[in-house]
């Protein structure tokens, strides 16, 4: 058997096609987000409380699905210092072309992710997987409001974080920022990183082939197509959403 029908055999396909859904979802949003607040346009759902959550979960899956394909890459380290750096360049790149830079988007957060995960991996897979996904669950419940002052469980504990904290401004990638911070895309350490991991244990059993035999077969191949290219789907649709709506609205 050829190297290319080896990796191809090895896929996970149907992890392809919802990363490539998660992906036009993404692309979606931002459009909206262009047409709200670089064109004025008004975008009624933009601010819909449900759509927020939509928007969290696509993003959460597309996270899970970056932290499974953790266990297949040979180099995560490699892998995390270049997406990191792509992000930098998008942080340089997109005041050009939108009323906000992002500073601390999706690929810095992967790119740190993957650089952890390729320097500590070792110990994180020590951990049985059941039990790693479980932990990081918690973790990601108890942290998901780290942004709004506290961690814990509403309604079970909750424990305040020092406001001086918020206030220092460079605490922004763990999720503690003050009023004056902007980022179009922003995705913070906490609680996403437990998302991420969560993903990495959940690889094992995808990497050994204990998930349902629909996981590995192709459904809507140009949809797994899209998933396999998501970074630089990513990194195009910024400034070809301005110049279209752009030509559109101006």
């Amino acid at each position: 058997m050829s190297e290319k029908v080896k990796k191809t055999s090895d896929r996970v396909h149907l992890l392809d096609e919802i990363r490539g859904f998660a992906i036009l979802c993404m692309v979606v949003y931002h459009t909206m987000y262009q047409l709200k607040y670089s064109f004025g346009v008004n975008v009624p759902i933009f601010f819909e409380s449900w759509f927020n959550v939509i928007r969290d979960i696509f993003a959460g899956a597309f996270i899970f699905i970056s932290g499974i394909m953790c266990r297949f890459s040979r180099n995560n380290l490699k892998r995390g210092v270049q997406c990191f750096f792509l992000g930098m360049i998008i942080t340089f790149v997109t005041p050009f072309f939108s009323s906000e830079g992002i500073v601390f988007g999706i690929l810095h957060f992967l790119g740190i992710s993957m650089m952890l995960y390729g320097l500590f991996g070792e110990y994180i897979e020590r951990l049985p997987s059941l039990a790693g996904i479980i932990i990081c669950a918690l973790l990601a419940v108890i942290t998901w409001n780290i942004s709004l002052g506290f961690i814990g469980i509403p309604g079970v504990f909750e424990w305040n974080l020092p406001l001086k904290a918020y206030e220092v401004g460079v605490l922004f990638p763990f999720g503690l920022f003050n009023a004056d911070f902007r980022s179009s895309d922003y995705f913070a350490i906490f609680p996403w990183i437990f998302v991420f991991l969560a993903g990495s244990y959940f690889g094992l059993y995808a990497k050994e082939r204990k998930l349902p035999e629909f996981f590995y077969r192709s459904h809507i191949k140009w949809l797994g197509t899209v998933g396999r290219y998501t970074i630089w789907i990513y990194i195009l649709h910024a400034p070809l959403i301005f110049l279209v709506c752009n030509l559109i609205f101006r």
